[in-house]
């Protein structure tokens, strides 16, 4: 068999591997879709695959590891701007579940999931975490147009377009894990939506199952404070203890959201072993509440970046939602060290990786990872003069100096321009929906 060699020559390697070691003068080196190599500029032509490899040279440019999307309900772009400056469980209620019903079916789904798709890769996200219906259909689509992704097995107690009951959606969840367990760029997670929204007698089987099958457990936790108000009401117990008694908080719990938190429930999740996918954009536009980032990271918990949906968001952009995330850390905590430029690209990158299961193999430029990368083009106004990549990359830099992305080898993004996707025929589509929708 014939292997496919790239050679990319950035003036920068950001690899957020251990030592987090920032590169000049070297190369990366693909053979097919794994990192062969990082190798000094000065020894490139000595390699045995030169002769016959894709050089890309890439002045100016950083490359790094492509961003980790670690909480979206990607289908939702097409209710983009459809409800906005509204709290959440009124936006939920009255506007967003309500469309749902009328509205959703697996086209919606797939024509959501691929304006999503080009929206990201155009802004250097190479895997997503999804929460929505129809995940089958979404996961086929997903490996079609070459997008790494975590498909969502969602559960909750009442009828959705997807299934009636809790009973049924943990039946399709099971058949659809089983169904796409063999496709190369997607995987599963189970999905049961909030503590709110499912019981008891699930979310213990959804524990078996995780365990049982060593999947991801997906689930928006502790998202407001009304929320936790409400639970301690009727229950006399926050949410966080009552997962923890089902056994959901342990190393395959990805809790999204964690704005409310208090100092004994920060070291539960710690010594547990729980990821938290923090969604800064979006939990300020909805006034969930702050997530308590420099807290959660002093006390080594595992945090990772979401965009969440972009009828709450209203972007996709993991680039912007990386600098809210440094600013806010250091706003609501006072700290101006807190969350630093480091650690917010290690949580839009390995942290996600780590949330997901996935840190052996994508998250880091090393070699034997997946090439899942991107190339920030930092000759622009706004990043120069440049005095450190990362900084600049995190406080200064835009989505759209994003100039290549590779997901598994392969060119999505080359140039500023998609390589796979019809940007036309995807808004097309999705104006034809908002038509549908508006009228």
């Amino acid at each position: 068999m014939q292997h496919h060699y790239q050679i990319l020559q950035p003036d920068w390697i950001i690899t957020v591997n251990p030592g987090f070691e920032v590169l000049q003068d070297y190369s990366v080196v693909i053979e097919d879709n794994r990192i062969q190599s990082l190798t000094s500029i000065d020894e490139i032509s000595e390699l045995p695959c030169y002769p016959q490899a894709e050089l890309v040279k890439l002045p100016d440019c950083a490359l790094m590891p492509g961003l980790v999307n670690s909480h979206t309900h990607a289908s939702m772009s097409l209710f983009r701007g459809m409800a906005d400056d509204i709290p959440l469980m009124e936006w939920l209620q009255e506007h967003i579940w309500p469309a749902e019903a009328r509205w959703v079916n697996p086209e919606f789904a797939v024509d959501g999931f691929k304006l999503t798709a080009a929206e990201m890769i155009r802004s250097g996200t190479t895997c997503l975490s999804d929460m929505f219906y129809f995940p089958d259909e979404i996961a086929r689509c997903a490996q079609q147009i070459g997008m790494r992704s975590v498909v969502g097995l969602i559960v909750l107690d009442f009828p959705s377009p997807w299934a009636q009951n809790a009973d049924e959606y943990l039946h399709k969840a099971l058949a659809v894990h089983d169904e796409i367990r063999e496709l190369p760029l997607v995987s599963s997670a189970l999905a049961p939506h909030a503590p709110y929204t499912v019981s008891d007698e699930p979310l213990r089987q959804i524990a078996m199952y995780s365990n049982e099958l060593d999947v991801p457990v997906h689930m928006h936790v502790h998202e407001t404070a009304a929320e936790v108000a409400e639970a301690q009401q009727k229950t006399g117990q926050r949410p966080l203890e009552r997962l923890d008694q089902l056994n959901l908080l342990n190393s395959n719990l990805i809790a999204v959201h964690m704005t409310e938190l208090n100092e004994f429930e920060i070291d539960r999740i710690a010594e547990a072993g729980v990821n938290v996918a923090h969604c800064p954009e979006s939990n300020l536009k909805l006034g969930s509440g702050i997530c308590p980032v420099a807290a959660l990271l002093d006390k080594g918990v595992n945090v990772s970046l979401g965009t969440d949906g972009a009828a709450s968001n209203n972007d996709s952009d993991l680039l912007g939602e990386m600098r809210t995330a440094a600013m806010l850390a250091k706003g609501s905590s006072g700290n101006a060290s807190a969350c630093n430029a480091r650690q917010a690209i290690e949580m839009a990158t390995l942290s996600g990786a780590r949330a997901l299961g996935m840190a052996n193999r994508i998250g880091s430029i090393e070699v034997g990872k997946y090439a899942d990368l991107i190339a920030i083009n930092l000759a622009g106004l706004n990043t120069q003069p440049l005095y450190d990549p990362v900084a600049q990359i995190v406080y200064a830099a835009s989505s759209r100096q994003v100039s290549h992305v590779w997901i598994d080898g392969i060119a999505q993004l080359r140039d500023f321009e998609l390589c796979n996707l019809d940007s036309d025929q995807i808004i097309s589509r999705a104006v034809s929906w908002a038509r549908k929708i508006k009228s």
